[in-house]
């Protein structure tokens, strides 16, 4: 393994970076245009990152990143934004903009050339041309590529996160591993042991655990919820003015509890507030944490996302946790690459 090194495209907080790092396999720099990113990125993986727009990232500058190695590793999870279901209704296809950017990542491959590729997105990436066109591409350039919709939660992972996952190799077949967990991580197993929080409150060992306040309406409301329950539980006194509405109706799962015992919804950029989804914690009458939000992304208990002397922003905290890899997926990810090198060592 001292012979390989991996970059990683659009690299964010560090989630697929530190799961690789955990299995062994050498990540050597992320880059991603989020300053926000720098300092958690660093902190915890003891590698560079680059601070730079992907589209203007040139192939001379991906190879002198690389260096002088036996086998590279090319890396990234291109925003899903422009993939996700919502966004679907408004726009079609693309390559200007953040539906480029798998071009870039097509580009940066072609002029690379590296031996192992993997990516990362939504799953309905696959409805969508661009998704098609990079696969192409691939293996134009005489790639073996996998790709499917893997359940995070059969990886190790606390909650029901479902991703398009591909890899690419030089060398031969290669694909995901077989599931680790016969049965998910729950909850209570990923947070149970977290010291009680109230609304507003922030412990005062860490800083990322600190909690989002609620309004008073609000505080009623996650008193009357169920965990597991919807709105509906409530008197029709709470109920909002948008539930009300026909438009409304069918939209159960915010303002909501986590189970206990089942694995956490998937987690947002917005997962730190109670009416964004169902992020209240299962029995404290408050939304789930910062912190809460990252271990439930698999990041470590000590992952640093600011520096002791940093503010708490919840609006970049919780972009830098919605949108990471979660890190037991990164890992199952590097043993499926770790398998694949050890297979074409052995041949």
């Amino acid at each position: 393994m001292k012979t390989v090194s991996c970059v990683d495209l659009f690299c964010g907080a560090g989630g697929l970076t530190h799961g690789f790092v955990l299995e062994g396999l050498p990540v050597v720099a992320g880059i991603d245009m989020d300053p926000a990113c720098r300092f958690p990125y660093e902190a915890n993986n003891n590698a560079r990152f680059v601070e730079q727009d992907i589209s203007k990232i040139s192939v001379t500058e991906l190879e002198a990143l690389f260096g002088d190695t036996g086998l590279k590793i090319l890396a990234g999870c291109a925003p899903c934004q422009p993939f996700s279901t919502y966004a679907q209704r408004y726009e079609l296809d693309g390559k200007d903009g953040k539906w480029g950017l798998l071009y870039h990542f097509a580009r940066l491959a072609e002029g690379a050339n590296p031996d192992v590729i993997t990516m990362e997105n939504v799953p309905s990436v696959a409805k969508h041309g661009v998704f098609h066109d990079f696969v192409d591409t691939l293996r134009r350039l005489d790639y073996k590529v996998w790709f499917d919709v893997v359940d995070s939660s059969r990886y190790g992972v606390p909650q029901t996160r479902r991703r398009m996952v591909l890899l690419a190799s030089k060398h031969g077949d290669i694909k995901m591993i077989e599931p680790t967990h016969v049965k998910p991580k729950s909850v209570r197993q990923a947070i149970g042991r977290l010291r009680p929080l109230r609304a507003g409150e922030v412990a005062p060992k860490d800083k990322l655990h600190v909690t989002a306040t609620l309004s008073d309406k609000n505080l009623q409301r996650i008193k009357v919820s169920k965990p597991g329950g919807t709105w509906r539980d409530w008197p029709k006194h709470l109920v909002a003015d948008c539930h009300r509405a026909e438009s409304g109706r069918t939209y159960s799962g915010v303002y909501a509890r986590m189970e206990w015992d089942k694995p956490a919804p998937t987690m947002t950029t917005q997962c730190y507030g109670f009416g964004n989804g169902r992020f209240g914690h299962p029995e404290q009458d408050r939304a789930i944490s910062l912190r809460e939000a990252a271990i439930l992304q698999s990041f470590p208990l000590d992952y640093a996302f600011m520096p002791e002397d940093g503010e708490v922003s919840f609006k970049v905290l919780g972009r830098l946790i919605g949108n990471a890899v979660p890190v037991d997926l990164g890992r199952a990810i590097a043993r499926s690459i770790k398998a694949h090198v050890a297979s074409i060592a052995a041949q």
